[in-house]
């Protein structure tokens, strides 16, 4: 049965309807592969026998013909941002320690509501603060693939724990969230397919917060179409979230045609920045190609502000981070360090509490608010993020999607690049602006660097065009056949 950790959620919902296995059986080979992955580090909380138990109850709906919805009996796994009731919530910070919440995130109650199979809780940089899940205050999580250099790669992140459990095929797909490139970088570093829905499709409410005008959930899959049906299952308008969008929530799946014939695809000159390596630069004009072949028109477009988005995020997100991470006093729930007056209280259990990115993001955001700083950095960060959303909307004016890369380079050594943050930053430097305009993107795998690690390719569309997202990028997918697996996965590797 085995062979059933290489099913894709679209066969493995077809399997059960067909009654090919129960999802008790499904479930139960993934919980081996949870047990036999350990070493690659992608979960914080294991919960196996809530997924047999919520898998025994999925095969009962099913027997009574009241299958819950498009992910009923899918084992997945779940980022450690969401709050899940009853099961220990830590957004990897020691500062959460012990934190069980009484509730359920919106997203992650959809989830379940659809009838998907909770194997866990997966690792992530700290608060979401980081482009390579080493942040992690229960450390590095392992990329599933390998080269021949004896060292093991980091897997992107702030969502590297959930893109390793589903390359590793530990899950057949995962929640993340992305503030800035957190689905898609790791994504891409993993080999799978990462999706950023517009901002308000999913329900923020049960998120530990980062940066509350970008962060968005989304799936991390191993296919186009499984995507299209995990969003499916995610979206929605929640009442309880001020930022939930009230727009219909289309058929995902249905979108997917196969036909793009027509279609305007737009190539920003400004993403060809110095230093792109040229494997990159070759991937990206493949893909041009294919998609040209298919029937789609290239056009050259313009998104003159691009240069600015990398710092204009490093101001925005920082800033809505120190206000939102205000609240971890080690007064109400999570860590306490006692000491002899309430100040001296707080100051050990936050500084304890929090690892050295997230203090750092604390202390640039605290700067840019202060009074003396609040108009030259916070304020003028605001104005050309409006003028980089100005550019996407005058370019969607003329295309239906636009191609990019997803990362400028492929995954890098664990402990690379950790003595700079301005390096690490710029892993980031595609996905954030579509992040800061609040667009639907998302990451196909598209082939391999010369050391044979995967490279992503990224497609955006205008606001609420997750449609279009999902027909192009199936082609692109269909197009680029990419089938080649994490050498992890081989019995030699391991």
């Amino acid at each position: 049965m085995s062979e059933l950790t290489e099913l894709t959620i679209a066969e493995a919902r077809d399997g059960l309807v067909n009654r090919k296995f129960s999802s008790v059986e499904l479930t139960d080979v993934h919980i081996r592969a949870v047990e036999a992955a350990r070493d690659l580090n992608a979960f914080v909380t294991e919960t196996l026998d809530l997924a047999i138990e919520r898998a025994k109850a999925s095969d009962d709906r099913r027997a009574k013909g009241k299958p819950a919805g498009g992910m009923d009996g899918i084992p997945i796994a779940v980022k450690d941002l969401f709050c899940t009731e009853g099961v220990l919530t830590t957004a990897s910070s020691h500062i959460l320690d012990g934190f069980i919440p009484p509730y359920e995130s919106t997203v992650s109650q959809n989830l379940r509501d659809a009838g998907s199979v909770m194997l866990g809780k997966t690792n992530m940089d700290e608060f979401a603060m980081g482009s390579a899940n080493v942040t992690s205050f229960y450390g590095a999580v392992k990329n599933p693939w390998y080269v021949n250099d004896g060292k093991d790669r980091v897997p992107g992140g702030s969502s590297g724990g959930s893109a390793a459990a589903v390359a590793a095929n530990i899950s057949l797909g995962a929640a993340g969230s992305d503030t800035g490139g957190s689905i898609r970088q790791p994504a891409s570093f993993c080999g799978v397919v990462g999706m950023k829905p517009t901002y308000g499709r999913c329900s923020r409410w049960g998120m530990v917060a980062f940066a509350s005008s970008l962060d968005q959930a989304g799936p991390l899959t191993r296919t186009v179409r499984d995507a299209a049906i995990m969003l499916q299952a995610m979206a929605g308008h929640d009442s309880k979230d001020s930022t939930s969008s009230t727009e219909p929530v289309p058929n995902f799946e249905a979108s997917i045609t196969g036909e793009i014939k027509g279609l305007k695809i737009g190539i920003p000159s400004e993403y060809r920045i110095d230093g792109m390596s040229s494997e990159i630069e070759g991937l990206w004009s493949q893909g041009v190609e294919m998609l040209k072949d298919a029937g789609a028109e290239p056009l050259e477009v313009s998104l003159p502000h691009t240069k600015y988005a990398l710092p204009t995020y490093y101001i925005v997100a920082p800033a809505e981070a120190s206000s939102n991470l205000a609240r971890y006093d080690g007064v109400r729930y999570g860590l306490r360090v006692d000491a002899e007056t309430l100040d001296e209280m707080y100051e050990t259990t936050r500084g304890e509490g929090f690892g050295q990115e997230v203090r750092r993001r604390i202390m640039m955001g605290a700067y840019v608010l202060s009074a003396g700083y609040y108009d030259a950095y916070y304020v003028k960060a605001q104005k050309l993020r409006t003028l980089i959303l100005k550019d996407f909307s005058d370019a969607f004016k003329k295309v239906d999607a636009i191609l990019t890369p997803t990362t400028p380079f492929a995954a890098f050594a664990i402990g690379e690049k950790m003595d700079d943050p301005v390096q690490m930053y710029i892993n980031d430097v595609f996905t954030v602006p579509s992040s800061l305009a609040g667009l639907p993107a998302i990451t196909v795998p598209a082939g391999l660097s010369n050391e044979g690690l995967p490279l992503g390719l990224h497609l955006i569309t205008k606001p609420f065009g997750e449609e279009t997202l999902f027909c192009v990028a199936d082609v692109l997918e269909n197009l680029v056949s990419f089938h080649t697996k994490p050498a992890y996965l081989s019995k030699d590797a391991r």
